[in-house]
């Protein structure tokens, strides 16, 4: 940790992190280890687990997880690896079994991890000692949530906060309408550090800037800028409706949740600002009631309008290689062709995506060259990027030995 501790030490607060942190590949392995592999991580939508039986798959660095629907319809998360000689139970991204049976030797497991068969062990085997291992799992408004540490952190801090806002959505009424995952040839930090901004967004993103405000007085609230009088006038109409919006960041840092604005006149991520689904999502009283932003670190940020709902889950790969996913979710009683148009109502931001992986692997060649010196983030248009770096040092600082120095930017 000599070197890391030695770049965190000297980091220089309001200044993009150094190379080796976007480049290197012992930090990257710290990175997993002391936070991927220790915090709570958004997994799915609990609609992808739609019946008894019905499961999913996600790797996570070395581990691979397998969720699953119980006969109880109770989610429940376990390590993906057969407790006989280590096989993968289940090959495939998603899926519905009634039992979970290793394809190598047919050991068979209960949905609840219980192993129920075992050929030929023997009369001193013990099926109750050779269960699944568990992961924990977490289910909160429709979000499925998992974390890999043996001891995980506290959740219902999270969930307290997080519950209210997300109630009047009704996730538990949604199905996927579309699901994409690009690979972004960039750091894991990179793509969270361009989504943290919109300083960008006028030169890259024409499709989103027809609906979403990059004005950073709307952008940039709550982390390091006052509440204009219109967000205000917008968190004060939503809430007397019953709909929570005013802007909450927690005291770590680590997640965010407040219902903005769209664009005067628009009301969903379309070409058009018009809504597009009919068959609405929730419960949200007014059609132009903006998106509720939600960002949980590290795994994923949210958009949740009045008609559809829109979940980004970050996946690391490598050093220089990321997963993003965004999964579209619809009422599960709109039908396409009637409710709603699948381009219409995707091709914003299949195309932000597009564009911003373009940004993000520009980002990383960039930093790639042994020239690369960081330069200082506009505090205007850049305070979620801050937001962002100072809570992952502070991470670090936090859970490695030696890491606590800390200097002013200069």
């Amino acid at each position: 940790m000599g070197n890391l501790a030695e770049l965190l030490a000297r980091r220089r607060t309001g200044y993009a992190l150094e190379r080796p942190f976007y480049t290197d590949p012992e930090i990257f392995r710290t990175d997993m280890d002391t936070i991927w592999y220790r915090d709570w991580l958004f997994a799915a939508a609990a609609c992808e687990l739609e019946k008894t039986g019905s499961y999913v798959t996600w790797q996570v660095g070395d581990y691979n997880v397998i969720m699953v629907r119980g006969a109880d319809r109770v989610i429940r998360a376990f390590h993906n690896s057969c407790r006989h000689r280590g096989s993968v139970l289940c090959s495939a991204e998603k899926g519905t079994a009634p039992k979970l049976v290793c394809p190598y030797h047919q050991w068979t497991y209960e949905l609840d991890g219980r192993l129920l068969w075992a050929r030929d062990m023997g009369p001193d085997f013990d099926p109750s000692r050779h269960g699944l291992k568990p992961v924990h799992c977490r289910e909160l408004a429709g979000l499925v949530y998992i974390c890999l540490a043996d001891e995980a952190p506290d959740f219902d801090a999270f969930a307290g906060v997080a519950a209210p806002y997300l109630d009047i959505h009704d996730l538990g009424d949604a199905k996927v309408a579309m699901q994409t995952t690009i690979t972004e040839n960039g750091n894991w930090k990179l793509v969270w550090e361009n989504n943290r901004e919109c300083y960008h967004c006028g030169g890259n993103h024409p499709a989103l800037c027809r609906t979403f405000p990059d004005d950073p007085s709307v952008s940039g609230i709550g982390e390091g800028g006052a509440v204009p009088a219109n967000v205000q006038a917008h968190f004060d109409r939503c809430e007397s409706a019953g709909a929570p919006a005013r802007f909450h960041l927690a005291d770590s840092g680590q997640y965010r949740l407040a219902r903005m604005p769209l664009k005067i006149g628009t009301k969903s991520y379309t070409m058009d600002g018009e809504l597009a689904v009919a068959r609405r999502l929730g419960r949200v009283p007014f059609d132009d009631a903006g998106t509720l932003l939600k960002f949980h670190y590290p795994t994923t940020w949210n958009h949740f309008l009045s008609d559809h709902s829109i979940l980004f889950r970050v996946t690391p790969v490598g050093p220089t290689e990321t997963r993003v996913t965004t999964t579209w979710l619809v009422h599960k009683d709109a039908v396409e062709g009637r409710d709603y148009d699948l381009q219409r109502l995707t091709e914003v931001w299949v195309t932000t995506n597009e564009e911003d992986r373009r940004v993000v692997e520009d980002n990383q060649h960039g930093i790639n060259s042994p020239a690369f010196e960081p330069g200082p983030y506009s505090p205007l248009q850049e305070s979620g990027v801050i937001q962002f770096t100072d809570w992952y040092c502070d991470s670090l600082r936090a859970r490695l030995p030696g890491t606590q120095t800390r200097i002013a930017a200069e």
